[in-house]
């Protein structure tokens, strides 16, 4: 069964590996908003947006939103570190990245999908959860609600 929204936020222990830092820590994520973003390199979807949500570090700043994702592999060839770690060069990712190849992370949040993507609360509440490219549409206003950003 999913996560359900107002469920805190799991552990993002059980990473085989983080890019981009050394893990998070409860402690980095105490009073911030906090996107987790799920995906994998053979994910056609999740080299489409992309884009769009390594744009989010950047565009909600000011608010404090911060970004963490979680390479989940779908197949054997997921697990090639070197193919991920240049989709993390190529796409200009910057936050923590942590390599979930034996899915304790993926366990932790009861996902099944990529891309997924969690949105939690400054308080670690999940406020919005969705996957793939239908679920994407709905994640920017999900955001901008949550931060309180009013469009006008």
């Amino acid at each position: 069964m999913p996560m359900r929204l107002g469920t805190p936020l799991p552990s993002l222990e059980g990473a085989t590996e983080w890019v981009n830092g050394e893990g998070v820590s409860p402690n980095d994520l105490k009073n911030r908003p906090l996107l987790v973003h799920f995906w994998a390199v053979s994910c056609h979807i999740c080299h489409e947006v992309m884009p769009e949500v390594v744009s989010y570090r950047d565009q909600y700043k000011e608010y404090d939103l911060q970004l963490v994702g979680v390479h989940m592999p779908k197949q054997e060839s997921d697990t090639d570190l070197e193919k991920v770690k240049k989709d993390i060069s190529d796409y200009g990712i910057t936050q923590p990245m942590a390599i979930d190849n034996l899915h304790k992370i993926t366990e932790a949040f009861q996902n099944q999908f990529v891309p997924a993507f969690f949105l939690f609360d400054a308080e670690g509440k999940l406020y919005y959860r969705a996957a793939g490219d239908k679920g994407f549409q709905n994640l920017k206003p999900k955001i901008e609600q949550l931060l309180g950003i009013t469009q006008g």
